[in-house]
């Protein structure tokens, strides 16, 4: 009798990936192969163990979602990032600059794009007027001090330049804004969230198209942003009770007939309904 043995975590995960292989193939685009993004998938599980500890629907869902999305789980164009809560761990899906970037650039509107992050032993100037420019010659020393700014530049096909630069503050009230503004992503890799932060607020000006639009609600999503869409609360239409007039009244009124306020019973008792027993009967005319 053979004695079985039971599978690794690791072991469990690829066979449920390969086993999900066309939902993901139904998902992707045409460019990127299935076999690839499970193999890319595997890979970052295996760099990262503890993904294998949180809760395994959640890791679920961030592999569909990037595929979903067109990007690949290499840390580079999105990763799968471990947040604690109450319940355990899981694991939610962050589109990375290097994704966005690529959405962008794949929606066929753009010549180039890109974000940057200054520090304060590199030069950077930056010109506001006519001749708005960026300057930025790194440091190429081991140490390039505290980060000073962020900026993107984005060049359309037609010639036109956009620029967005913002302080370290700026970026500053962004996080402080963001749920998880204490730690995850913005405490581990603050540059890569300060680029998305600036590609974001560019983005704005930019042309755009459904796919760009779906990571950058996904970017918002896993930063930590409430983004759900405000609900409007119904309006009342129905006038105060002392607008309420009565049918008779507003068109005597419109018509130019005053109506004493002595006399508004009468014309509201004119209203009420006749049960017909009232009604006189016609007087021949003479």
């Amino acid at each position: 009798m053979t004695k079985s043995t039971a599978l690794s975590p690791m072991e469990a995960m690829r066979g449920t990936l390969t086993t999900m292989s066309n939902e993901f193939e139904a998902a992707l685009p045409p460019q990127i192969s299935v076999d690839k993004f499970i193999r890319t998938t595997i890979t970052a599980v295996q760099m990262n163990p503890d993904l294998l500890q949180a809760d395994r629907k959640s890791l679920l869902g961030t592999c569909m979602k990037a595929a979903q999305d067109g990007l690949m789980l290499d840390g580079r164009e999105a990763a799968p990032v471990i947040f604690r809560s109450k319940s355990g761990p899981t694991v939610q899906y962050m589109p990375m600059v290097g994704g966005i970037l690529k959405k962008i650039r794949n929606s066929g509107e753009l010549a180039s794009i890109s974000a940057q992050v200054a520090y304060s032993r590199d030069h950077f100037d930056y010109e506001l007027g006519d001749n708005e420019t960026i300057i930025h010659k790194p440091s190429l020393g081991a140490d390039r001090g505290v980060p000073m700014a962020v900026y993107a530049i984005a060049k359309t096909k037609d010639g036109a330049v956009y620029r967005e630069v913002m302080s370290v503050d700026d970026v500053e009230k962004v996080r402080k804004s963001s749920r998880a503004g204490q730690y995850g992503p913005w405490k581990d890799w603050w540059d890569e969230m300060a680029k998305k932060t600036v590609i974001r607020r560019i983005a704005k000006r930019l042309p755009s198209s459904a796919d760009v639009d779906a990571v950058m609600q996904s970017d918002l999503e896993a930063s930590g942003f409430d983004n759900s869409p405000v609900k409007k609360q119904p309006v009342d239409i129905t006038p105060p009770p002392s607008e309420q007039q009565e049918p008779l009244k507003r068109l005597k009124q419109s018509i130019g007939i005053d109506v004493p306020e002595e006399n508004q019973d009468a014309v509201a008792a004119s209203e009420e309904p006749s049960n017909g027993d009232d009604i006189p009967d016609a007087q021949p005319t003479s």
